[in-house]
């Protein structure tokens, strides 16, 4: 597999999100190898998109990364306590990301499980190995992604995408993005994207 390079990610949020479903997530711990095949997305589209941090071009500290040059990592915290990885889009200046809102474990699911749920994936529920990855703030525990790799250089060689074989067509979802009731009509935006086959996917579309 092709590790992407910085051209790939000079491309709108929008485009980028949709393109890199069924890709590989690479991230090389002190715990080995982790590895999950990207199956959910949403794309967050800056300055007029009121559901990004950096709508209206908004620039602080947390979103400093954004407005970098694209293939690089936002990891964020929410709710105090779980992270969230996303990929710096589109061009410098022009702050939109993706976030990562789901993987399926490939590779390292036994220390997946370790870092998830502190016990061993022979003992886990079917439940619970659906359960290791089927959110953003899940796939992060997992995968052991967190603060320090805030502003990571995707092209580097600690934390990366692989290329892969894209889904059928007939087999990606496009809808609303998740949990961004405050950010009016920017609710109803087609801009989350999942692989209806995966059974990884955090939430599916009712309709």
């Amino acid at each position: 597999m092709e590790k992407l390079r910085r051209e790939f990610y000079s491309k709108s949020a929008l485009e980028l999100a949709r393109a890199i479903l069924g890709f590989n997530l690479v991230h090389i711990t002190k715990y080995g190898r982790l590895v999950g095949k990207i199956v959910e997305t949403e794309a967050y589209m800056g300055e007029h998109d009121k559901a990004a941090h950096s709508y209206n071009n908004r620039r602080t500290k947390r979103t400093e990364v954004m407005f970098g040059p694209p293939g690089h990592a936002y990891v964020y915290l929410i709710y105090g306590m779980y992270y969230c990885l996303n990929i710096v889009a589109a061009e410098t200046n022009i702050a939109q990301a993706v976030l990562i809102r789901a993987v399926e474990p490939v590779e390292g699911l036994e220390k997946m499980a370790e870092l998830r749920y502190q016990k061993s994936l022979l003992t886990c529920s079917k439940k619970e190995i659906l359960g290791l990855t089927n959110g953003p703030g899940k796939l992060c525990q997992a995968m052991n992604i967190n603060k320090n790799n805030n502003g990571q250089d995707l092209c580097g060689n600690r934390l990366f995408l692989l290329k892969a074989e894209a889904p059928p067509e007939n087999d990606i979802v496009t809808t609303t993005r998740i949990n961004i009731n405050y950010a009016e009509e920017a609710i109803y935006f087609p801009y989350r994207f999942y692989i209806n086959s995966s059974p990884y996917v955090s939430v599916r579309n009712k309709s």
